[in-house]
């Protein structure tokens, strides 16, 4: 069991340190993303 339980420690302590932004993340740089994804989706030209 000590083993089971140090690895549990290193599992959270890991998972606490993580500081990974995810691309869904809230904020300017997802604001930056909506923004540029809404442009491509336009036209370039209509059509008839």
């Amino acid at each position: 069991m000590k083993t089971n339980a140090r690895f549990i420690k290193s599992i959270t302590k890991t998972a606490a340190e993580n500081d990974t932004v995810m691309p869904w993340a809230r904020g300017k740089r997802r604001a930056a993303f909506i923004a540029k994804r809404s442009a491509t989706d336009t036209p370039l030209r209509k059509t008839a």
